[in-house]
């Protein structure tokens, strides 16, 4: 396994569309493995293979306290949608920001397993939350996008004067990071 660079944004790559997993192989399940130790390092609770620059649609998942629960989802499909939540985001590819966005509450998801069997399961919660997050990476979609126009600039200012120092910022507390 291998710890992966993870693009930051605004990365072009980060706007390209992931193309669907034809057949769940060595390669993926490494693909997999490998995003599970960048994710579980960096560390967050949900990552895109678009967000480690392989434009392949899966992501992976684990909202456990332990990280025990790493859930994989190739060519996710979300079929049903169910309310509204707010909650604070944060992304990997957008280091030391967050900001609310609006999700639906619950959905049920449709995709494959590591093993390359077919699943539906419904998510409610932060697990809802985190799984809308990720296949918005394989849609080319950052959090950012869902928020005003003023707040993505100064995001973007903030992102590369943070690169140009290199000195990360403070963080929110309470808020999560997919």
């Amino acid at each position: 396994m291998a710890v992966l660079d993870i693009l930051v944004y605004p990365d072009p790559r980060l706007r390209e569309i992931a193309e669907p997993v034809v057949r769940v192989d060595d390669g993926i399940l490494a693909l997999v493995d490998d995003m599970a130790e960048t994710m579980y390092q960096a560390p967050g609770i949900g990552l895109a293979a678009i967000q480690v620059n392989v434009p392949q649609r899966v992501i992976i998942i684990d909202v456990s306290k332990d990280q025990s629960e790493l859930r994989v989802f190739i060519n996710p499909q979300i079929v049903a949608r169910e309310g509204n939540q707010e909650i604070e985001e944060g992304c990997l590819s957008v280091p030391e920001v967050f900001a609310p966005v609006q999700r639906s509450e619950s959905i049920v998801v449709r995709a494959l397993n590591r093993e390359g069997e077919r699943f539906e399961t419904r998510a409610e919660g932060l697990l809802s939350v985190c799984i809308q997050h990720e296949i918005d990476h394989l849609d080319g979609k950052v959090f950012v996008d869902y928020l005003s126009r003023l707040k993505q600039e100064r995001i973007l200012k903030r992102l590369q004067k943070q690169a140009k120092r290199a000195v990360p910022t403070a963080s929110a507390q309470d808020a999560v990071t997919l």
